[in-house]
């Protein structure tokens, strides 16, 4: 029987085996690295997924006393951090732009959030605004983050139920609007006018933010 050549048979290949099981262990093969794919890249199994897709509608509180006037709370009494008469006509108006119906200018939202927590501004306004929005959509309000933490209430709104209603105070509306990633977006304005009677709709398809703005046209003066 002739001889096996040098270097070959089955004590050959166990020595490769054990050569080659660092390599594999490691994930490279061939002697190239592995590189990690890019994020949502296609046809590579368990690859992350880029951003969903998400609607995010911002409001302001509706409108407070003029200085020296005085608010009102739920109960009737005054307060001066709560809503003036207008802005309590416009709160329980508010439902009136969300109807059930399909194929209306704005979709119902699924989750709302609204300024809370122990923020140095008072936080009552923005609640009482969309109360009875709340109360007809079925849904809590989310008041667990305080004006200042647009960060962490930008995380909370693009990880609920989409389409999301924010409810605001205005001067950290540019701060969520930063937080959001969508500053740079054409048409955003810089800051929020002086007006209670918009809605800024900003949209995510395919990783890119989209914005519109839409009048209230819910009380007799809006623009």
């Amino acid at each position: 029987m002739p001889e096996a050549p040098a270097g070959s048979g089955p004590r050959r290949r166990a020595v490769l085996a054990a050569a080659l099981a660092p390599l594999a262990g490691a994930g490279c093969t061939g002697g190239e690295a592995w590189r990690t794919p890019a994020p949502g890249a296609p046809g590579l199994p368990g690859a992350p997924a880029g951003p969903k897709d998400a609607l995010v509608m911002v409001i302001r509180h509706a409108e407070k006393p003029y200085a020296g006037g005085v608010g009102r709370d739920a109960e009737g009494e005054d307060d001066p951090g709560s809503l003036a008469g207008r802005g309590w006509r416009r709160a329980e108006r508010l439902p009136r732009l969300f109807p059930p119906a399909p194929g209306s200018s704005l979709p119902r939202p699924a989750a709302v959030f609204a300024a809370g927590g122990k923020g140095a501004v008072t936080p009552a306004r923005c609640r009482q605004t969309v109360a009875a929005l709340a109360t007809a959509l079925r849904t809590p309000v989310r008041v667990e983050f305080a004006v200042g933490a647009e960060a962490a209430l930008v995380q909370a709104a693009l990880a609920a139920p989409m389409p999301v209603l924010v409810c605001w105070e205005h001067s950290g509306i540019p701060r969520l609007v930063r937080a959001l990633g969508a500053d740079q977006v054409p048409g955003t304005p810089a800051t929020w006018p002086d007006r209670h009677d918009l809605v800024w709709i900003f949209t995510r398809r395919q990783g890119r933010w989209g914005f519109r703005e839409l009048p209230q046209h819910l009380l007799p003066g809006d623009v």
